[in-house]
C-alpha cells in the first residue's frame, strides 16, 4: 500500500530537521528528498511547521539550483545554528583524547550509554549531546564517525524504548497520539533492536494508533 502523502511529509520533515547528525549529511539526504517528494508531498510538506523551507530546498533540488550535495543557507533547519553553533567549539588535547577514547570503548548498552553521558567532556554539550558530538566530530575527526554511529544508534533506540513504555503506561492525550502517528518510522526502526519485548512494544502502539483511527471514523 502506497503510504500517504502526509505520512511521506513528516517523513522526509524529520529527516530535514536530523541532517546534522545522519552520516553523508546533504548528499544522502538530497536523493532521498527528490526521490520522494511528489506534488501530493510537496503539498503537505506547505502545511508543517518549516515545511515551507524543506520544500523550498527540495524545488531547488529538482531545477538543478542546488547541488545534490548542498543546501541553501537560508533554507537550513534551525537557521543553521546547530551547525554553527559546534564549529566553533575547540577541545584541548586532553579533552580530545578523553573523547576519544569513550567512543572507542562505547558498549551497545544502557551501561555504555550511562558512562558515556556522565563523562565530564559529554556533560558540557547539555542535553543536545548526541548531536553536537556528532556534528563537531564530522568537521574535526571524521575517521571517529563510523563509532559515533553506533553511540548514535544506541542513544536513539533506547530514548525510543523509554518513550514507547512511557506512552503506554499512560493514558494518551491527542497530541501525544498525532506524535506518536509521526515518530512511528522511528519506533519501527529502533523497538525491533530490543527482541521479543521490543516488537511486543511496537505492536502496542500500532494497537493505539488503530484505535484512535477507529474512534475518529466513529465520531466523524
Amino acid at each position: 500500500m502506497k503510504p500517504k502523502a502526509s505520512t511521506v511529509a513528516q517523513k522526509l520533515l524529520n529527516l530535514y530537521r536530523q541532517a546534522h547528525v545522519i552520516i553523508g549529511g546533504w548528499g544522502a539526504l538530497n536523493p532521498v528528498f527528490v526521490d520522494e517528494a511528489t506534488p501530493d508531498v510537496l503539498s503537505a510538506l506547505a502545511e508543517l511547521p518549516t515545511g515551507k523551507l524543506l520544500a523550498k530546498h527540495i524545488e531547488n533540488l529538482k531545477s538543478g539550483k542546488t547541488p545534490m550535495d548542498s543546501i541553501e543557507r537560508d533554507l537550513l533547519p534551525y537557521g543553521g545554528m546547530m551547525a554553527e553553533s559546534v564549529v566553533n567549539i575547540n577541545l584541548s588535547d586532553s579533552q580530545w583524547n578523553e573523547l576519544q577514547s569513550a567512543i572507542l570503548n562505547f558498549t551497545p548498552d544502557q551501561d555504555g550509554l550511562n558512562r558515556m553521558e556522565q563523562l565530564p567532556i559529554v556533560k558540557s554539550f547539555g542535553t543536545e549531546w548526541i548531536q553536537k558530538i556528532r556534528s563537531l566530530i564530522s568537521v574535526k575527526h571524521p575517521e571517529l564517525l563510523q563509532h559515533w554511529a553506533t553511540v548514535d544508534q544506541t542513544y536513539n533506540a533506547y530514548m525510543r524504548w523509554n518513550t514507547a513504555n512511557d506512552l503506554i503506561s499512560n493514558p494518551l492525550t491527542d497530541r501525544a497520539r498525532a506524535q506518536l502517528q509521526a515518530d512511528m518510522l522511528e519506533y519501527e526502526t529502533y523497538l525491533p533492536m530490543f527482541g521479543e519485548e521490543g516488537t511486543k512494544l511496537l505492536e502496542k502502539l500500532r494497537l493505539s494508533i488503530s484505535s484512535l483511527k477507529h474512534n475518529n471514523i466513529n465520531n466523524s
